[in-house]
């Protein structure tokens, strides 16, 4: 999370990982009015749930980071299906388990860890320096608190503590580097004769045959089921609402929310810290202590604070930049931190202050004090909110009336078009598969019209969100069942068929006859003279080479190492019906001992940490086989 937050302020990625997913509208059965204290999750992990609105923000976010990454463009309905939904799940169970097993071990995120990791997240950042203003107006936009935030950031941070340190743990000998090297840089000899797929003697197919294959493979000659759509849709951007509210209901609205507006005081910041080595016994705090007086009694004595901190500090983070932590105002740092910074007066230099990092060392160099932002300065800023907030005021009610009108009324879109004022408007025919443009191309939409309450029950769909504030109720207008189509319209399909699938065999027959032959031990030379096949020799070929071919050479690979002097023979298929025969004459394993330092150490690192992967993913494992885990399905697409 911390590696995508650290992009572009402005990008919607940062959006999605800061949590700010817009949902318009949820939409639930008639029952959800009537019914209460239901379990709704859609899994619980020992002590704690994961509910269907954290799955569905969830999953949000994961689709819209999908969208991204494919630049907008491709069709990502396969997002939807349950064993996508179910891996989704699996990985929030996995965290969760994480979760309690750190509170079992005692593992805590300490606070000034929390306050690194904030400081040095680019989207908080102005001029390279962390902006608490900014901080706040980013995280007020999206509708977070900072101790919300703060929350999401350390259970983010504890979910991979314990996996780092398990991680840490696994060890690669010099052997299994050797091993490793000498399989990678594995080179091998080989003969092989390419059997291209043959031509048939005769092409000509008797109607009796084109019949019966019809008729056998019925299903594939078949116009799809498809339908169309009368529908009626509401989209919050399309709503007309009055965008300029009075200075009476703007004045108002500022005297609520004047807290929002309150810039508290703020400290200009640098430290330097010193850690406590060792155990952290009693004589590793005291020399860590003396350590800091010094460190103190040094600046104190006259040199530059930020030369100090540049030579001593011990914080990676701000040591570079003289031990400049930037402006800093009250609940971003430990509290002891924080009653230091806040005690000193602009240029004093605190003694050191004791935190769970180590001894920090603090000078203050300026501050600012608190202040309120007048209405006339936030009133742009309180119309613009104004705005956006009875759009969605006025789309929720709207929403929401429309979801009743149409469960209201079941087998009719006409009350909720008259009273809403939207106009029922229809789709063209689709299938199940759906693709093609408007309501056809949303995989929910498509899910929805062939729902069994839509489709056979003939009801109106539940509301069906197609975006942000934007919703859609479906009904059947036309239904075409699937129907064959006439043997004398398919005709020639099923004649080519027929063909495809006797060439296939042709060639596969002629495949296997000729590696029988080779196989009992004869010469490859021999039986290409004899077959008029042109026979091709390859040495010295690594297994990531993708000449002659890249299927040919990951078969030469899985081939066991000619043994007794003999041979290695396989049957090779190559795709499209295209065959090779192979025959493997001598393997060359990679010589470990001529490579440098530097090449060993990046392997040792790549199995390094594909081995604490594995470390991890068993450790996590273990955890989950020792927590109770119940999870329900049937709620995923709910």
């Amino acid at each position: 999370m911390l590696q995508l937050l650290r992009g572009k302020k402005s990008s919607l990625l940062v959006k999605i990982i800061l949590g700010v997913i817009v949902i318009g509208f949820s939409f639930f059965g008639i029952e959800s009015y009537f019914i209460a204290n239901v379990d709704t999750s859609v899994a619980r992990v020992g002590g704690s749930e994961i509910s269907q609105d954290q799955f569905r923000e969830r999953f949000s976010q994961y689709r819209q980071r999908m969208v991204q990454m494919m630049g907008g463009a491709g069709d990502v309905s396969f997002l939807d299906r349950p064993e996508v939904k179910r891996q989704l799940l699996n990985t929030m169970v996995d965290e969760r388990v994480l979760l309690e097993a750190n509170d079992k071990l005692g593992v805590a995120i300490p606070a000034e860890r929390i306050r690194n990791e904030i400081l040095g997240i680019s989207a908080f950042q102005s001029e390279g320096k962390f902006d608490a203003d900014q901080y706040k107006m980013l995280l007020a936009s999206q509708g977070l608190t900072a101790a919300g935030f703060e929350q999401r950031l350390r259970d983010d941070l504890a979910t991979r503590e314990l996996p780092l340190q398990v991680s840490a743990t696994a060890l690669v000998t010099d052997a299994e580097v050797d091993a490793y090297l000498r399989l990678k840089d594995q080179r091998r000899d080989f003969h092989y004769v390419k059997l291209d797929k043959p031509a048939l003697e005769s092409e000509e197919v008797a109607d009796a045959d084109i019949e019966a294959y019809y008729k056998d493979h019925s299903a594939d000659f078949m116009t799809p089921e498809r339908v169309a759509l009368d529908y009626v849709e509401l989209d919050g951007s399309k709503l007309d609402i009055d965008q300029t509210p009075d200075d009476s209901v703007l004045q108002e609205r500022y005297e609520k929310e004047k807290a929002r507006f309150v810039t508290a005081e703020q400290r200009l910041a640098s430290h330097i810290l010193v850690k406590v080595g060792g155990k952290g016994g009693p004589e590793d705090q005291k020399q860590a202590l003396a350590k800091a007086e010094a460190i103190e009694q040094q600046i104190k004595g006259g040199k530059s604070f930020a030369d100090v901190a540049k030579q001593e500090s011990e914080d990676l983070g701000s040591k570079n930049l003289g031990g400049d932590l930037g402006w800093l105002d009250k609940g971003t740092t430990d509290e002891a931190f924080e009653t230091a910074l806040f005690a000193l007066q602009k240029g004093e230099i605190s003694k050191p202050v004791l935190t769970g990092e180590g001894y920090h060392v603090i000078e203050l160099r300026d501050l600012r004090p608190g202040k309120t932002r007048t209405f006339d300065e936030v009133k742009p800023e309180l119309a613009k909110q104004y705005a956006e907030s009875e759009r969605d005021r006025v789309y929720a009610e709207k929403a929401g009336r429309l979801t009743d009108l149409t469960y209201q009324n079941p087998a009719s879109l006409e009350t909720a078009s008259k009273e809403l004022g939207l106009k029922v408007q229809k789709s063209t025919l689709f299938a199940r598969q759906g693709g093609g443009d408007g309501l056809a191309a949303n995989p929910a939409v498509v899910k929805a019209a062939f729902s069994d309450s839509v489709l056979v029950q003939n009801n109106n769909s539940d509301p069906v969100e197609i975006g942000p504030n934007h919703v859609v109720v479906v009904r059947i207008a036309e239904h075409k069942p699937a129907t064959p189509i006439p043997l004398d319209q398919v005709k020639d399909a099923v004649r080519g068929k027929i063909l495809a699938e006797r060439a296939s065999k042709h060639a596969r027959e002629r495949a296997d006859s000729l590696f029988a032959e080779f196989d009992k031990g004869g010469s490859l030379e021999q039986l290409a003279t004899a077959q008029k096949l042109k026979l091709e020799e390859q040495k010295g070929v690594g297994r990531d080479a993708a000449v002659p071919d890249s299927m040919l050479v990951k078969a030469v690979f899985a081939m066991p190492r000619p043994a007794d002097g003999k041979p290695a023979r396989k049957l090779v298929e190559l795709g499209a019906d295209n065959y090779a025969l192979v025959q493997l004459d001598g393997v060359v394993d990679g010589d470990p001992s001529k490579l440098d330092a530097k090449t060993r150490e990046a392997t040792r690192t790549t199995l390094t940490e594909g081995a604490g992967f594995a470390t991890v993913r068993e450790f996590v494992a273990a955890l989950r086989k020792n927590t109770k885990v119940t999870v329900s399905e049937n709620r995923l697409d709910e």
